[in-house]
């Protein structure tokens, strides 16, 4: 069972997911977590490809910052951690990390004390990145996003790689994914959906479900 809340920390979610049986599949966002899951402080990369997930025991325990939040955070450009699953040890001092787990580990609400751990040292996103984030996610195209910011595509390249794991492009195909997802969740018709999102239609859409996702819109909405 997968539950969710808005975090304190602007733009994050707080999550637990208690598996019952099988694997499942976490789909690009954008975005990075903290996790907790068995005793262990975990950084989930931004993703290019669905992540599938095997059958670990236990609870899982995470907050998901917004995108270009993470790095900050971590003191890791997001391009290190892409499409990877590294302990926090890996990152941060040993003596740090142990600190952190001693304090998660005794306390009575697993995702509230992670929450605080975030909150302690956690920075927000540079006007730039919130900017850009919006820009794509709202569909403007990237070329028209780096002249309205004021920078050159190699360096809005270059500053996308640190903040989100890859270049504006990806990131804007991935946000795109997003919105028409949660539209057909909604049973708006995948037709509409990609219409109402910018793809060009909804073969389109198709494709980048099947890649992002790895398997057809139905599938993924339970649908066939």
């Amino acid at each position: 069972m997968y539950r969710e809340r808005p975090s304190k920390l602007s733009g994050a979610v707080v999550w637990t997911n208690t598996p019952t049986g099988g694997g499942g599949r976490v789909l690009p966002d954008g975005c990075m977590d903290l996790l907790w899951h068995e005793g262990r402080l975990i950084v989930a990369g931004a993703d290019t490809r669905a992540h599938l997930t095997g059958e670990e025991g236990g609870a899982w325990y995470g907050l998901r910052f917004r995108p270009g939040g993470a790095p900050a955070f971590l003191g890791v450009p997001a391009h290190e951690l892409r499409d990877r699953r590294v302990d926090l040890a890996d990152l941060w001092p040993a003596a740090e990390v142990r600190r952190l787990h001693g304090r998660i580990a005794g306390a009575a609400d697993l995702p509230t004390a992670l929450e605080e751990v975030v909150l302690e040292r956690a920075e927000a996103p540079e006007p730039l990145v919130r900017r850009l984030v919006a820009a794509l996610d709202a569909g403007r195209p990237v070329a028209a996003t780096a002249d309205e910011l004021g920078v050159g595509a190699r360096q809005l390249h270059r500053r996308a790689l640190d903040a989100f794991g890859y270049g504006p492009k990806t990131l804007a195909r991935i946000l795109r994914f997003g919105r028409a997802l949660e539209l057909a969740r909604t049973e708006v018709p995948f037709a509409e959906a990609a219409a109402r999102t910018g793809f060009a239609d909804q073969a389109h859409l198709a494709r980048d479900v099947k890649e992002l996702a790895g398997v057809p819109l139905g599938v993924l909405l339970g649908r066939s």
